[in-house]
């Protein structure tokens, strides 16, 4: 008999192999020569978050739209673009179905040269590999797509019960907002309205529940309206900061982790990491391995902060994202944007900034010398 931790082991291999496979073009990215200083490697690591399960289908057409305008819309440009054009979305297998979103806007991506380019799906569900065989196909040449969504494409090759159509509904890849979409749009059955909100994009979040937790509801951060309200009404982003990710609700909560030196007397050059927000800190100490953080950030909002299921979900898909990266300031950037708070300040204390920032002011200090 197969034993339970055989099972687990393979299952979690398995869906460690899928994630790793649909990140291929963050590398992509991030190896364009064009555009300003840095922008590549900051739209590479911004990019990671439109693959992730949560993440709105359309969202990675926006994103391969500003690839291609914003570094320099040479060779290298277009061919990370057309690979985030056809990129896999992350999915959960074992959750919803494992429906397989795909954008239903007629209008992305709006760079002609990344028009007619269908996307891959999970080989669980292409499991003829036609949907795979046409992504390759029309990435060397285009389909006709005057008009036509990723979706219309996909349905016009006799794809279209494979996937389900999905809205962009508002956005912007660059702010988040992209993944307030809702994913019935398409057609996605409508009794998933009933027990899985948090992951359809709807953002009700359980309706039934706003009244037994007001805290976690109600304890909005107003700014959130001037983004989702337009199109939502419907007081979604809740909780304490809640930030960018549509259906995520944080609770009493603000995910973020940070990276400091000199921490609880530590060397003035050394750096460690540790969460931003106390309640969810708990008696944690601060490590020098992210990976202990992270952990202990997505457990807490499980048992202190009170958030909903899409939250955590999205914080152990920015967990995995982040496994065994770097001991510096990017992997705290990466883990906290891919959570929707880009640009959360990670050193609060005022210290230096990064690794690098210490060894620099150390060596101006002894030319001062």
């Amino acid at each position: 008999m197969v034993s339970k931790f055989v099972i687990l082991s393979a299952v979690i291999a398995y869906v460690e192999a899928r994630f790793g496979q649909e990140q291929v073009p963050i590398a992509a990215i991030s190896a364009v020569q064009g555009g300003d200083a840095g922008a590549a490697a900051t739209i590479a690591g911004a990019a990671i978050s439109d693959l992730l399960g949560g993440a709105n289908s359309c969202a990675k057409l926006i994103r391969a739209d500003q690839v291609f305008t914003e570094l320099g819309g040479g060779a290298d440009a277009l061919a990370a673009a057309i690979g985030m054009v056809t990129a896999e979305k992350n999915t959960n297998p074992f959750a919803n179905g494992n429906v397989q979103n795909v954008c239903g806007d007629a209008s992305l991506p709006v760079t002609p040269e990344l028009r007619g380019i269908t996307p891959l799906i999970d080989p669980d569900v292409d499991v003829d590999g036609a949907v795979a065989a046409l992504s390759q196909s029309s990435a060397a040449s285009p389909l006709a797509a005057d008009g036509l969504s990723v979706f219309d494409l996909l349905d016009q090759a006799g794809l279209g019960d494979l996937v389900v159509s999905q809205a962009a509904n508002g956005g912007a890849a660059a702010g988040g907002a992209a993944q307030a979409g809702n994913q019935a749009a398409g057609g996605a059955a409508n009794n998933q309205n009933q027990n899985q909100n948090q992951n359809n994009g709807n953002n009700n979040n359980g309706n039934d529940q706003q009244d037994d937790a007001p805290v976690a509801c109600d304890a909005g951060n107003a700014g959130q309206d001037d983004n989702a309200a337009a199109d939502n009404n419907n007081n979604n982003n809740a909780g304490a900061d809640t930030g960018s990710l549509a259906g995520a609700d944080f609770g009493l909560c603000t995910p973020t982790i940070i990276f400091e030196a000199g921490t609880n007397g530590r060397a003035a050059d050394e750096f460690t990491f540790q969460i931003a927000d106390p309640l969810a800190r708990g008696g944690q100490s601060e490590a020098l391995n992210p990976d202990i953080i992270t952990n202990a950030l997505c457990d807490q909002l499980t048992n202190v902060c009170e958030a909903n299921a899409a939250a955590i979900a999205a914080c152990e898909d920015a967990q995995a994202a982040v496994q065994g990266g770097p001991r510096d300031k990017s992997t705290a950037d990466t883990f906290n944007s891919l959570l929707g708070f880009a640009g959360a300040v990670t050193n609060p204390n005022g210290g230096p900034e990064d690794v690098g920032a210490t060894a620099a002011r150390k060596m101006r200090r002894g030319l001062r010398a």
